[in-house]
């Protein structure tokens, strides 16, 4: 967090209503009284909160780059899942509802990936001086077609992306613990997508994160050197599989080079994965996916945790 948000009390950006700003006061705990505790997830039950056995789910770390962390729900092997992207942030003033309007009205690069988040009338947020962050958003923003599971994972995707973005910026302490308050239109004990109870701080649920996800090369890149896979598992402690598939013919593929690696232990990093490959042109699919797998013929569907299309040569 830079000197200037450390200092401020409350922060509140220049767009946040004065409903907002004053929900941020009585709600974000700008006083030390009546403050409310923070849950895992809105309607989370005693079995979803993390224990020693859980993954974990480390904040961002500040960038200089004018990209945003978005997460998005995305289908895998065994069911849906959290996952990040970075996306053009445009230079907007405000980086937390910058990415949060990415997430609720443009679509993925994976298309595995989505989201569930309609295009909102109304969005702002603010961060206050004890680590909130507190987003006020118009009812219109809610699909309220979507089942519980989903409602659930919609819920902390909205806390994973302003949490991710607030610490990509640099606006808080990411040595403390960070919550999120959801308002809809200025009012708390809302329900998001007809399903979710709001009204409470909210946290990041590890457990709605992707066992494994591959940060870089993100979806359709193209490549001139050597393919470099970059990416993070919440299981740093179980080695990963991975394939690299070449598309021999529209519909088809075949496993061209497997492998598996271990994920970094470092405290400061913890899961993060590397591998490199030296592959001849051609368009290809590279996989993370569990490590008994590795060597397995790909099947039709999500058979992997995650997966990325790239070109190499010209």
């Amino acid at each position: 967090m830079g000197p200037t948000a450390l200092r401020a009390r409350c922060r509140l950006w220049p767009a946040v209503p004065a409903v907002l700003a004053a929900a941020v006061v009585s709600l974000a705990g700008c006083t030390a009284v009546g403050s409310p505790q923070p849950s895992i997830a809105a309607g989370a039950t005693a079995s979803q909160v993390p224990g020693n056995t859980q993954p974990s789910a480390p904040l961002e770390t500040s960038q200089t780059s004018a990209k945003a962390p978005v997460y998005w729900l995305g289908r895998a092997k065994d069911g849906v899942y959290l996952y990040r992207e970075f996306r053009d942030a445009g230079g907007q003033d405000n980086p937390i509802a910058t990415a949060l309007r990415l997430m609720m009205s443009q679509k993925p690069l994976d298309p595995d990936y989505f989201s569930p988040w309609q295009t909102p009338k109304k969005l702002a947020a603010s961060v206050s001086g004890r680590n909130v962050i507190t987003v006020d958003v118009s009812a219109d923003a809610f699909n309220t077609g979507v089942d519980e599971p989903t409602a659930q994972l919609a819920v902390q995707q909205l806390v994973y992306t302003a949490t991710a973005a607030a610490a990509s910026a640099g606006l808080i302490d990411s040595d403390q613990p960070i919550s999120v308050m959801l308002l809809v239109d200025g009012h708390t004990s809302q329900l998001a997508f007809e399903r979710v109870q709001l009204g409470q701080l909210m946290q990041r649920d590890p457990s709605m994160l992707a066992p494994a996800w591959i940060i870089d090369p993100q979806e359709g890149v193209g490549l001139d050197g050597p393919l470099k896979v970059f990416g993070r598992s919440t299981r740093a402690d179980q080695e990963l599989g991975w394939q690299v598939l070449r598309r021999d013919s529209p519909g088809k593929s075949s496993v061209y080079l497997s492998g598996t690696v271990a994920p970094g232990t470092q405290s400061s990093r913890p899961g993060e994965f590397t591998f490199t490959v030296n592959l001849p042109p051609g368009d290809y699919e590279v996989r993370v996916l569990p490590k008994e797998e590795a060597s397995a013929v790909p099947n039709t569907g999500n058979t992997a945790w995650d997966s990325k299309d790239v070109h190499v040569g010209p």
